[in-house]
């Protein structure tokens, strides 16, 4: 590839078709002087910056208020504040680098030579020390975070409760494709559809109907993987009332992109309105119903179940409920999720 010069040389001795290719792009814009021929001149620089700065506008348009550094909870704090942590110890290297390669090549630069011939030099104590007690540093440093933050955010360790607030206990499981929600000790669950009380600490069990998923709320933290015959855990907890994305972040299949789920943290008070509301009302969860629900296929909209079958998640767990098909062989229609279930 030439250098740039050469190229923008040869482009304002090009014809029409080339230069009006470049104008197109907002490098150059055709000028007629004196009612010549058209020639070439330059885009302000005003010009350039803008173009050069709406990439970036439009890339920062895509983000939402969904995201994990949008914390929402104290696990998805503990882990933005580690990975904040992390980003600026490793930062105490780059940013020396970057400075250090800008300074070498402006001090040995070409016209103005100003290092010292050394044939004979081979070693350097202090070069030496410099050389390795920067990365040591920062390793240990790094070690010390993620020992830290490991403990601190271990998915099993339960969160600090106000006093006489009582944990929500919620099993969790993951179908194809669709998510199940089962109040244990409040004998509802509901699908594609996470309610709990806003402040109040969540101790989610887990496990899969079928192939091995992964449980995500964004804001709230600690992505945790579910597996067909075994009970994973997780606890988390909303700071705020709020309505948090969730989703699964393991694809399972054809309806993967549909597997997402509102998790609506409301206040107390609002739960238990819910829970009266929704006990009692539609159908119940059983071992025939849970059947049917755990067929290959989306849901458009949210619904609940009015009771449930008590031990129903451990029968799950245990397999003594049949798991789901889980992928099948042959075409992408035999397993189609437009087959919606609501």
């Amino acid at each position: 590839m030439q250098p740039t010069g050469v190229q923008l040389r040869r482009l304002q001795s090009a014809g029409p078709a080339t230069r009006l290719t470049f104008e197109g792009i907002g490098l150059f814009r055709s000028s007629d002087s004196n009612g010549g021929r058209p020639g070439m001149k330059r885009v302000s620089i005003k010009a350039i910056r803008r173009g050069v700065a709406f990439p970036p506008l439009f890339a920062l348009a895509a983000c939402s208020h969904q995201g994990v550094l949008d914390t929402a909870g104290p696990i998805a704090a503990g882990e933005r504040t580690i990975l904040l942590n992390s980003l600026v110890i490793m930062l105490a290297i780059v940013i020396p680098t970057i400075a250090a390669t800008l300074g070498f090549a402006f001090w040995y630069r070409a016209d103005r030579p100003r290092g010292r011939y050394l044939p004979e030099w081979a070693y350097s104590g202090r070069v030496e020390m410099v050389v390795w007690s920067i990365p040591i540093l920062v390793i240990l440093f790094l070690a010390g975070v993620i020992w830290v933050g490991s403990h601190d955010l271990d998915p099993a360790k339960p969160l600090p409760a106000a006093k006489n607030v009582r944990p929500l206990e919620v099993q969790v499981v993951s179908l194809d494709w669709k998510w199940l929600f089962i109040y244990p000790e409040q004998g509802v669950a509901s699908v594609n559809q996470l309610v709990i009380p806003a402040g109040v600490p969540v101790h989610f069990s887990l496990t899969s109907a079928s192939v091995m998923n992964a449980f995500f709320i964004h804001r709230l933290g600690s992505m945790i993987y579910t597996m067909n015959g075994m009970v994973t855990q997780v606890n988390l907890q909303a700071d705020k009332p709020g309505t948090y994305w969730g989703q699964s972040a393991q694809f399972s299949g054809d309806g993967f992109s549909d597997m997402n789920f509102q998790t609506l943290a409301v206040a107390p008070a609002e739960f238990a309105g819910w829970i009266a509301k929704t006990k009692g009302q539609g159908a119940a969860l059983d071992s025939a119903a849970y059947a049917g629900l755990a067929q290959q296929n989306t849901v458009k909209r949210p619904y609940s179940y009015g009771a449930v079958q008590p031990g129903l998640f451990g029968q799950i767990a245990m397999q003594k409920v049949a798991p789901g098909p889980g992928p099948q062989a042959g075409r992408a229609a035999h397993v189609s999720p437009r087959i919606s279930a609501q």
